[in-house]
């Protein structure tokens, strides 16, 4: 299927720690408290949001509506709870790899009453895994086709030799 809307404004990152999100880790540590340390300029929020307006989620939204099973009706819905706009990207460092947090409508959507038109599970989930979807090709892209600096992560000299 093919979704046909006008690619919406690419979102604003703010400052957040990315260990904060439920379905995110930084750095390799699965420890939150390990991010204390990292600066906001370890993210690279600024380069990637730069990158995002210099056509990059362009590129990635045409790429994603292109074979998208959103149809109208429900990216309308996207649009109207502001969905788009609370996307996150961030550098990972550690893997080397854009990170991101896509947006979703909670599963406590039917006692919220969080928009008249949301009626179904069907439509909750594929909204979420839509934007989900949206939010790798957006990395990818972002990677693939902008990003043009390597990793500053460097592996400590005290790891065990794995080679038999």
């Amino acid at each position: 299927m093919t979704l046909h809307v006008d690619p919406p404004d690419p979102p604003t990152l703010v400052a957040v720690d990315p260990n904060q999100y439920e379905d995110t880790t930084v750095g390799g540590t699965g420890n939150e408290d390990a991010a204390d340390d990292v600066t906001e300029d370890e993210y690279r929020r600024d380069d990637l949001e730069r990158f995002l307006n210099e056509g990059a989620w362009a590129e990635a939204f045409e790429e994603w509506a292109a074979t998208s099973d959103l149809d109208a009706e429900e990216w309308r819905i996207v649009e109207e709870m502001g969905l788009v706009d609370r996307f996150d990207f961030f550098w990972d460092d550690f893997a080397d790899r854009v990170g991101y947090h896509a947006p979703g409508i909670p599963e406590d959507w039917k006692e919220r009453d969080l928009h008249p038109d949301l009626d179904s599970w069907s439509t909750v989930s594929g909204i979420n895994a839509g934007l989900t979807e949206l939010g790798q090709i957006v990395c990818e892209t972002l990677k693939q086709e902008y990003i043009d600096w390597e990793a500053d992560y460097e592996a400590p000299d005290d790891l065990p030799d794995f080679e038999a």
